[in-house]
């Protein structure tokens, strides 16, 4: 008889250009976790490091309280792409890690061009690109996803 086993359980049999990309795209969730835990840190230790190095277009607004909250978005992201980066097959988790990444390029974006707390600068420029080419490599692994939920839901015997 034949049955469907949860995708977790089956063995997927990843194409080698798959296997690859997702390889990639994991180490690089991985790298971006450990980044922006150590930005964690930096927020909690001393406010002025957001005051010199991200909002230099107002940096009276930089104080202890926003730099904390600032510090636990970055630690929530951090701990959603780290999980990501674990367990890359979870569908629900990768559209939470993407949405992490959109809603940071938003944030920068409208802190630069709205509110102007943050003008383009080298400082303001490294989250941007992180989260534009995270966002791209996210996109483009939707059609890996795909590809092993297709092999995943290919059903095996049950083994007597």
């Amino acid at each position: 008889s034949l049955c469907l086993s949860p995708p977790h359980s089956l063995p997927f049999i990843l194409s080698p250009r798959m296997s690859r990309f997702i390889n990639v795209l994991r180490s690089w969730l991985l790298l971006v976790s450990l980044i922006a835990a150590g930005n964690t840190v930096q927020s909690f230790r001393d406010h002025s490091f957001l005051a010199h190095k991200l909002y230099t277009g107002k940096p009276a607004l930089v104080n202890g309280l926003q730099a904390r909250t600032f510090g636990v978005w970055t630690l929530l992201s951090s701990i959603i792409r780290f999980s990501c980066a674990v367990d890359i097959q979870n569908r629900t988790l990768y559209h939470i890690t993407l949405w992490t990444f959109i809603l940071a390029l938003g944030h920068f974006v409208s802190e630069s061009l709205v509110y102007h707390t943050a003008p383009i600068t080298i400082g303001v420029m490294a989250p941007l690109l992180v989260a534009g080419f995270s966002i791209l490599g996210m996109l483009m692994g939707f059609q890996y996803l795909e590809e092993s939920q297709e092999v995943a839901a290919i059903p095996s015997k049950k083994r007597q």
